[in-house]
């Protein structure tokens, strides 16, 4: 009999943890699975069996209890049963959730339902969302009242934003009540710096298997042609989705006053309005849906820039390495596991003045070739997609078996 997997998230193949329940999709068909994939807002073409919760309405209904109230995971109540119904349909033998977060799901309503159905559930954690009181990653800010209840939370206006009432520490019980519901789940932190995390948190007392991301190594690897058309300059290059404070922005702007003019900075995926105002001797380019014209960039690059003040286990290092292309991080989450000594560099979060100088160190390294010949090859080794995936349908079927 065949085997059926449904998958929740907030996108559909859109985004990093949106390619990556798509990619896991594509190898559970591909060993005879029947797969499907519910999501909330955006969804690109997919080779599994879509289900849209919601509508816009019913997200922008949710906005708003969020904004207002800080209901955010707590509206989205017919929604959410529609897709339980769906949910009965399908009869799937695993449920495997992404971000359940982003303004279309209630989350007590799913675990419930999931508690009574006994169903074995998988649960990657692609953030912090759920076993905090309110905010998806607490480093930037930082704070670490996850520990004791998110009592009082000071961050309200981070996402999910509330403008005016914090119930971090209702929801925070909440979410420690629904999440601790199930006695067939696994979670799955995609860093082991997110598993260390999850040990010190509500969620301990779960089965915790780390899994680390994996991309397309059949199309992220080092471009034909390496050709530079900025008059040889030294590339530096960085890549964001959307270049927020906690990306770190600001430091490159810090970073254009330390580095010669033999140096170029060249940023992608910035909006319009943050292009013009970028400091001279920085370039600055929409994000691009080309994934050739971003092979190009990574490969191009002479080292790839990642100065995040706040994040998990970032795809953009993976994608360079995969390009041969070496990495410098902030010493932030799981951001340095990505690499390692012959691979990149890490300093400490927010000191530009260390970026600076590794920077200088690689771009003048003598052995610049061979470096990139390794950042390939760790790249092979550790984060090859249907390596790292397989390890999802190796659980899943573990899980059946139980």
């Amino acid at each position: 009999m065949e085997k059926k997997l449904l998958q929740i998230n907030i996108t559909a193949n859109w985004g990093s943890h949106g390619r990556i329940a798509e990619e896991i999709g594509q190898l559970a068909m591909s060993q005879g699975w029947e797969s499907h994939i519910a999501y909330g807002r955006w969804a690109n073409p997919s080779q599994s069996q879509l289900y849209h919760i919601g509508s816009m309405w019913d997200e922008r209904w949710h906005g708003l209890q969020s904004r207002l109230f800080d209901n955010h995971g707590l509206a989205s109540k017919k929604a959410t049963r529609k897709l339980l119904e769906e949910i009965k349909r399908i009869s799937p033998n695993i449920i495997h959730l992404h971000n359940i977060h982003g303004y279309y799901l209630n989350y007590p309503l799913l675990f419930d339902y999931l508690a009574k159905s006994d169903l074995p559930v998988v649960w990657t954690l692609h953030d912090c969302w759920p076993i905090t009181g309110h905010c998806a990653g607490f480093t930037y800010a930082p704070c670490e009242k996850w520990k004791f209840g998110c009592k009082e939370c000071q961050h309200k206006e981070t996402y999910p934003q509330s403008l005016f009432l914090s119930k971090s520490e209702r929801n925070y019980v909440r979410k420690r009540q629904s999440f601790n519901s199930l006695d067939k789940l696994v979670i799955v932190p995609v860093s082991q710096w997110l598993a260390d995390i999850v040990n010190e948190s509500h969620l301990r007392n779960h089965s915790i298997k780390m899994i680390h991301n994996g991309i397309d190594l059949d199309k992220f690897r080092p471009a034909i042609s390496r050709t530079n058309h900025l008059n040889d300059m030294k590339i530096v290059l960085g890549v964001c989705s959307v270049w927020e404070p906690r990306k770190g922005l600001k430091d490159f702007y810090l970073l254009r006053d330390l580095l010669d003019n033999s140096y170029q900075i060249v940023l992608i995926g910035l909006t319009n309005k943050q292009i013009k105002v970028l400091p001279s001797g920085i370039i600055g380019i929409e994000r691009t849906n080309s994934l050739d014209e971003l092979v190009q960039y990574y490969s191009t690059a002479d080292v790839f820039v990642n100065p995040t003040y706040e994040d998990n286990f970032p795809t953009t290092n993976l994608e360079a390495l995969a390009c041969g292309t070496p990495v410098i991080t902030y010493r932030t989450g799981g951001s340095p596991e990505a690499i390692d000594k012959q691979t990149g560099l890490v300093v400490d979060t927010g000191d530009v003045n260390s970026l600076a100088e590794g920077i200088q160190k690689l771009c003048n390294d003598p052995n610049q070739e061979e470096r990139r010949i390794l950042c390939r090859q760790r790249a092979v080794a550790l984060f090859n997609k249907n390596d790292r995936y397989q390890e999802y349908l190796d659980l899943y079927n573990s899980l059946l078996k139980q």
